[in-house]
Formats: structure tokens, sequence, C-alpha cells
């Protein structure tokens, strides 16, 4: 286990145990002495608090026994939990993407576009596929050749389409063109009108909305 992830746990402890706790501290009972030590540690980096003796007193006062070590979490350390529970997955080596998914590199207005897209689920009638907001949200990018670098499962793919249908209709074509060429998947109502299960209101699917062409780059 890397340090940061050791950090991680140790913090996700405290926690559990403070939302246990109706005082809000993890006390010397809970925690075998190795992780107070490593508590000890994260104090240092300003993510932990440990009691005070005038907090250890008010602390053996209400568990009727001597409090002699507590801890808790500090703003900075509740916030660093809270980010790494959400950070950006890293990047699968190349050549090292799930088999179900398709590593795909967009330009900087199409991964806007998408961005728009995934933002409008609440509202959209056809919403994006499953996973795909994760996907934008962790997506990293290569600021040498300027591409936004996701994995995306063929549904994913066929939503990313349908996204940039939309900005072509609102605006641009370049994007949903792009698209087209480069992974052969274009969203086409009038082709998709015969196929898939009819969505909410007689729309048409996203998964019946978009062709993806097996023999196109």
């Amino acid at each position: 286990m890397r340090n940061w992830e050791r950090a991680l746990s140790v913090l996700e402890a405290l926690c559990e145990r403070r939302q246990a706790a109706g005082h809000g501290w993890t006390l010397d009972t809970e925690l075998l002495p190795p992780h107070q030590q490593q508590v000890n540690a994260l104090e240092n980096q300003g993510l932990v608090e440990l009691a005070s003796r005038e907090d250890r007193a008010e602390l053996s006062a209400l568990e009727g026994r001597p409090v002699r070590w507590a801890a808790r979490l500090t703003p900075y350390g509740h916030d660093t939990l809270a980010y790494g529970q959400s950070r950006p997955r890293a990047e699968p080596p190349p050549g090292e993407a799930a088999p179900d998914r398709q590593p795909v590199e967009l330009i900087p207005s199409q991964m806007a576009a998408l961005r728009v897209f995934v933002g409008l689920a609440d509202q959209l009638r056809v919403p994006p596929a499953d996973g795909l907001a994760e996907q934008v949200r962790t997506a990293s990018c290569d600021h040498g050749i300027k591409r936004w670098r996701l994995h995306l499962t063929q549904e994913q793919m066929r939503s990313v389409a349908y996204g940039l249908w939309l900005h072509r209709m609102t605006g641009s074509a370049a994007e949903a063109n792009r698209f087209g060429r480069e992974y052969g998947v274009v969203h086409s109502p009038a082709r998709a009108s015969g196929e898939g299960p009819p969505a909410a209101d007689g729309l048409p699917s996203v998964a019946g909305a978009a062709t993806v062409n097996a023999g196109r780059p």
C-alpha cells in the first residue's frame, strides 16, 4: 500500500469512528498503537488534531475512565478524505484498458460539448449513457497534444455521438464529423427510427440512435 493510500485508510477509520461516537473523537481503545502512530504522523501534516489535556479530561468524564489519547479530523483532513474518495482514477497504461472499453481521444471543443451534454442529464429525455458522466469527470488531458483521453464502452460511444449530434444541431458540426471519422460512430435519428425500443414519449433510445461502423478506424 502506497503512503497516500495508507493515509486515506487512516482518515477513513477516524471518520467512521467519529460518526459512531457522539463526541466526534476516536479514542485510544479504538485504534491499535501502530495506527495511533500513523495518526500522530498525520497530525504533522495538519490533517488530524490530537486531543489536548483539557479535551482528554472531558472525554474521561464522559467515558467514565481515563482517556490518554484521542484524535479527530481537521477540516483539511476531512477535505482530503472527501477528495481522495472521489479523485480522478489513474489512467490505464496503453494496451491495458478494460476489454469492453475503447480508448478515445477528444479535442478540447469535443470535450466542452460533452461536458454540456452530461451536465444536462436531468433535463434530457435521452440522457447520457450510464457511467459517461464519470468518464468525463475523470478524463485526463495530454497537454502536449491537447487531447482528452477517456475509455468508453460501446454504449457510451453511441451516447457521445448523440451528444455531439445535439452540438451539431445547435451550431457546429465539426465535433460530430471528427468523431465519426475517427471512431466510426455517428448518431442518425432517421436511420434509428425503426431500431431499438422507444424511449419516453416515443423518442428513440440512444442505443438505437447511433450506428457503429466496425470497419472504420
